[in-house]
């Protein structure tokens, strides 16, 4: 095989891996096929060297990312004292609710390892959206169930060692 028919075949299998990280992300995968082909085509790879921050505390950058390969670490910098949060692991997704309107990022996130990450911008998830209008309801329900899990495994985890924290639980009210 040539090297060109080599090439010619690298981006159609990155976009078939693309659909299917896409089917199995909750965000994503109420969505029809004809849906998720347009934001596999979409999503671009980047790779983030060791040390490489990713996004960081205070910016809207408007991207949403699924971690293909390594680790990335979430930290918060609260008056010059930086806070590790916990690490993002291959096959974790992070960021929809910045696809779904402007939010200022609370934390930074960091590549532990070199890190690959398939990417997806607001403005092109937007412009989608804008051809499917039905399919934002469908998105809107992954994301409140997933705030609804999130909420009652916290419950779950930490109902006994919590004391100040239950009192301002309650993400899933709003």
């Amino acid at each position: 095989m040539s090297s060109s028919e080599k090439n010619n075949l690298k981006p159609s299998c990155e976009f078939q891996d693309n659909l299917e990280i896409l089917r199995q992300t909750y965000f994503f995968s109420g969505l029809p096929l004809e849906t998720l082909k347009i934001f596999a085509y979409l999503c671009t790879r980047e790779v983030f060297r060791q040390g490489e921050y990713i996004f960081h505390q205070d910016e809207d950058d408007g991207r949403a990312f699924y971690i293909i390969d390594g680790q990335a670490r979430l930290e918060r910098d609260d008056n010059g004292n930086k806070i590790e949060i916990r690490d993002y692991q291959t096959g974790e997704f992070l960021g929809g609710l910045t696809l779904l309107g402007e939010t200022r990022r609370l934390f930074s996130l960091k590549s532990v390892t070199d890190t690959t990450c398939l990417v997806l911008n607001r403005g092109k998830f937007l412009k989608t959206m804008e051809q499917f209008p039905n399919l934002l309801a469908r998105i809107c329900n992954a994301v409140a169930k997933s705030i609804d899990t999130w909420e009652d495994r916290f419950l779950a985890d930490r109902e006994d060692q919590c004391g100040d924290c239950m009192g301002r639980l309650g993400v899933t009210l709003i």
